[in-house]
């Protein structure tokens, strides 16, 4: 946690959950989660929803006197976004090794996977009300003098009665 104590301040989940994962990363694929979570930054919105960082292939060292060499950065990558991210190697070599703060990577490998999409499902559009509904709903609102703030209500009302199943 923090350094204030076990019941200090409140810490957001997504630093415990950082705490907890990184490590495991960095062993299982040799990458942080703060690359992940950066990702959008490093390589720009149009590349990040179709690509994502795998892990970090780091060359063997045989002696600790062999010189340091640059690791390799898999990414998965779907479809035709890969041809826009082999255009693009140079300046994300650049860009990652800024992020990491040392050359890290020397070279991308790109290997073309389905990748989760995060666009959440369109929101399904609530059911026109029936006269009852919105006579109800009217009265309800009517007695509001603000005519924008009732108008809202009267909206959120409709979309709220809308989603409802119809009473039969």
């Amino acid at each position: 946690m923090t350094g204030k104590g076990r019941f200090g301040n409140p810490v957001p989940v997504s630093d415990l959950a950082t705490e907890i994962l990184d490590p495991v990363l960095r062993k299982r694929a040799g990458i942080s989660v703060g690359l992940v979570q950066s990702w959008e930054e490093i390589v720009g919105p149009r590349l990040s929803a179709k690509t994502r960082p795998e892990k970090i292939q780091w060359p063997r060292r045989l002696h600790e006197d062999d010189p340091f060499e640059p690791a390799t950065l898999v990414v998965a990558c779907e479809g035709m976004a890969a041809l826009h991210l082999q255009h693009e190697t140079g300046e994300i070599i650049g860009r990652v090794n800024a992020f990491l703060g040392f050359n890290a990577i020397g070279r991308i490998r790109i290997v073309q996977k389905p990748i989760a999409d995060s666009t959440p499902a369109p929101r399904p559009r609530p059911r026109q009300l029936t006269e009852g509904e919105r006579a109800k709903l009217h009265n309800a609102v009517g007695m509001i003098e603000d005519e924008g703030l009732r108008a809202s209500l009267e909206r959120l009302g409709a979309t709220i009665i809308g989603t409802r199943q119809r009473k039969s």
